[in-house]
């Protein structure tokens, strides 16, 4: 029996990469003669000639290609999602369009499913070798930050790129969330998982729409979504600096008793409220940051909007 593979492609700015993508998976699909593939491409508000190609793509090979394309940017978390709605294989697969996942990795990732009975085998990258040093840096900082706060572990390395089994497909569409990080989401739910190994690829063409200030507060997101540990770090910081403050108001009522209330001393009087008060609005800062979380989650906007689908 023929059993589908569902591809999920997102796509922003990437007109010179889709055609180059779709050419390279047909090659490998042309090794899979007892698997049949299908493609859905989505469009997170282009402003280039991406929705074109979809287009063309589609006209070219209406059976196994489809798409769908949003009224407007809604980010890479959200493509996922709709992907994964929008997918009806057996198996499902997620690929980034510049080809920097290798798609001569699906027949090992289907024998890990079908053999060895995995129901997810996924990816990760041993090197970051063309990667600005600095961003590099801050990566492996986030994932050993992000694995020590957070009770579900987060590979380091990992890639989206990933085949699963239906069953867990359905389970993460279940975590109908706003706030969306999937790396995050793919470990939550469990089910036997395998990384394959390897060399990091070059993008086929075009550029990365990933800035360093969007990766950075992806990151953040990712913290805030899988770990409530920067709130217990705020409470410590406050019960801490009560302490603190404790402490010091002894001592002067100490000292004014003993030697009297001398008029010097104010400048470090100044220095602890600046210090006390950068503490509160750090804890703020990190308590606002939840209450930002919860304000978008409860008014259960959609994830997405579909202009065009097909």
């Amino acid at each position: 029996m023929t059993k589908t593979i569902s591809i999920i492609v997102p796509c922003y700015n990437e007109q010179e990469s889709i055609p180059l993508f779709y050419a390279a998976v047909e090659k490998v699909a042309a090794t899979l003669p007892d698997h049949r593939i299908e493609y859905h491409f989505i469009n997170d508000g282009s402003a280039d000639q991406s929705l074109p190609e979809m287009r063309a793509l589609q006209q070219q090979d209406p059976e196994h290609v489809h798409f769908i394309s949003f009224s407007r940017n809604f980010g890479k978390e959200a493509a996922l999602y709709a992907g994964l709605q929008a997918a009806t294989g057996e198996y499902v697969a997620v690929m980034d369009v510049d080809l920097q996942d290798p798609p001569e990795l699906l027949p090992e990732m289907l024998h890990g499913i079908e053999v060895e009975g995995f129901d997810c085998v996924g990816t990760r990258r041993t090197n970051r070798a063309g990667e600005p040093l600095i961003r590099s840096f801050f990566a492996k900082q986030f994932y050993k930050i992000i694995n020590h706060i957070s009770q579900t572990e987060i590979v380091d390395g990992a890639r989206d790129y990933r085949l699963m089994t239906r069953q867990m497909v359905n389970a993460i569409l279940e975590m109908s969330e706003y706030n969306r990080f999937s790396k995050g989401i793919f470990s939550w739910v469990g089910f036997d998982t395998k990384y394959l190994e390897y060399q990091n690829q070059d993008r086929v063409a075009g550029q990365t729409s990933w800035s360093f200030w969007g990766l950075f507060k992806y990151s953040l997101d990712g913290i805030v979504t899988f770990s409530e540990t920067p709130l217990a770090i705020a409470s410590f910081i406050g019960f801490f600096s009560f302490i603190l403050a404790l402490l010091a108001l002894i001592f002067i009522v100490i000292r004014a008793l003993l030697f009297g209330d001398p008029t010097s001393g104010w400048p470090s009087l100044v220095s602890i409220m600046l210090l006390v008060g950068g503490l509160q609005l750090l804890c703020l800062g990190i308590v606002g940051k939840y209450i930002g979380k919860i304000y978008l989650e409860v008014k259960h906007r959609p994830v997405y909007i579909i202009k065009e689908q097909k």
